[in-house]
């Protein structure tokens, strides 16, 4: 069997990734899908750390929209993506794959307080390390978390995980003839207002030269393609 391209991966996915076709909350079958295709991943080896959203349960933006103090806004959202992270483990664990939790905020019993050296130690041993918290600061997004925790883990390629199967030239549900990029630069990306992540998180990424993927979570076998290096979604890199 061939071996994967990539060995280490960090996985962004939303907490509305979660929801499926539900309004709020988890949806049990969405959820082991998305764990059926991380357990495949990990079967080949590949060591498997992921940042995960909470705008299933509370969105800090939208808080502070309603005139709640956007820190604390935020702070809130924070602690929603512990929830989805606690969610994704017991899910994962469910499945026979070892799983843990560590958090930017401090939350005793739950998770473990986020520790680099620590980190690389659970995918070492072959855990899947689910980071929760986001930064641990207001007004960041948990896309520029997942470009951190790339960073700091060392991972050879960030996966943003969405609806579509990859960055079009436009919205392919609104426009029949909008062709799917098999590959971009970071500096096209953000000339074209491409909208694949926040600014903050390119900025990182491009930094520190961590290419990402942008791909369907929701097509049955798309991470497993992604890692070994097949034509699938959409590439962002350097050059």
């Amino acid at each position: 069997m061939p071996a994967p391209v990539y060995r280490r991966i960090l996985l962004k996915l939303s907490g509305e990734a979660l929801m499926g076709p539900e309004a709020f909350g988890y949806h049990a079958d969405t959820l082991r899908g998305i764990v059926v295709q991380i357990r495949e991943v990990t079967e080949l080896g590949v060591q498997v750390g992921i940042v995960v959203g909470g705008g299933n349960l509370f969105r800090g933006a939208t808080g502070a929209l309603g005139g709640m103090d956007r820190a604390t806004a935020d702070s809130m959202g924070m602690l929603a993506t512990v929830m989805n992270a606690l969610a994704l483990k017991d899910a994962l664990q469910t499945t026979g794959v070892s799983a843990t939790v560590m958090t930017a905020v401090s939350i005793a019993h739950v998770g473990e307080a986020f520790e680099r050296e620590i980190a690389l130690r659970h995918l070492q041993n072959g855990q899947v390390v689910i980071f929760g918290g986001g930064t641990g600061n207001p007004f960041f997004t948990t896309d520029t978390a997942a470009a951190l925790r790339g960073a700091e883990i060392g991972a050879e390629l960030m996966l943003k995980a969405t609806k579509v199967d990859g960055v079009y030239t436009a919205d392919p549900k609104k426009d029949a003839s909008a062709i799917r990029y098999e590959r971009l630069s970071f500096d096209e990306a953000i000339a074209k207002n491409l909208g694949v992540l926040d600014l903050a998180a390119f900025a990182l990424c491009r930094e520190q030269g961590l290419p990402l993927a942008v791909f369907s979570i929701f097509k049955p076998g798309a991470l497993r393609r992604v890692v070994m290096g097949e034509n699938e979604g959409t590439r962002v890199t350097l050059n």
